[in-house]
């Protein structure tokens, strides 16, 4: 059935449907925690990102410690904790961020301008968002220093579950040694401890959920990883 408008012009019901505005449109996925979700303020929060990044990166760099790893295991490390560092980075901060709900209209209509729709698997959810959310909070709420700042990424970035057989043995004192650090502090430690069970819970599963988030709108199909094996190789 076609429908004519004041214009004069017939419009069918898909026409209709991936025009209407899309905040507010009603989602009828489910579970709300499932909703695809993409950044309010895009360009803004995006850019702040990518700077939070950059120094999250030559914080890892300027460490003595980091610098004296073979390059291999500085990549692997690289790959495996800038996730957590990032977001200790968004804390540090005191970045903020807000989302809005994709409604199925973009979603239809992004499958018709590119033929193809990318995995809900890879696209953030607003439950995913609410996790990183808490973490934040969290950080926030032990109100930390700089300095205490600069031992839970040391912690974070030295666990010894990331570098290769190699560097086990080194990955482990390093760790001993910023973990030594952090009971020196009046922080409240089981506060701590539980951030740095967080923070390793987080890696695991939002690599892709901060990538899509923060960073592909402005980078698009750049590979990340290889960005941030560039940024370790240039001195």
């Amino acid at each position: 059935m076609r429908q004519f408008f004041s214009d004069g012009h017939p419009r069918g019901l898909l026409f209709s449907i991936l025009n209407r505005e899309c905040d507010g449109y009603p989602d009828t996925r489910g579970c709300h925690c499932q909703r695809l979700v993409c950044l309010r303020n895009p360009e803004t929060t995006c850019r702040v990102a990518f700077g939070v990044l950059i120094r999250t990166i030559h914080f890892m760099k300027s460490l003595p410690s980091f610098r004296k790893l073979a390059l291999r295991d500085r990549l692997v490390l690289v790959e495996k904790r800038w996730v957590a560092l990032f977001l200790l980075g968004l804390a540090q901060e005191h970045v903020t961020f807000e989302v809005r709900v994709v409604p199925a209209a973009s979603i239809l209509r992004n499958i018709l301008m590119s033929g193809r729709q990318k995995s809900d698997e890879c696209r953030p959810t607003l439950g995913g968002v609410q996790k990183l959310k808490t973490f934040l909070n969290k950080v926030w709420s032990l109100d930390l220093s700089l300095r205490e700042f600069a031992g839970l990424k040391g912690a974070v970035l030295f666990s010894p579950d990331a570098a290769g057989p190699r560097s086990s043995e080194e990955m482990a004192g390093l760790q001993e040694e910023a973990q030594r650090a952090l009971h020196t502090w009046p922080t409240d430690q089981r506060s701590l401890t539980h951030l740095l069970f967080m923070a390793s819970a987080l890696r695991a599963e939002a690599q892709s959920l901060v990538t899509e988030l923060f960073f592909r709108p402005i980078a698009g199909q750049m590979d990340l990883h290889k960005l941030l094996h560039e940024m370790i190789v240039k001195q």
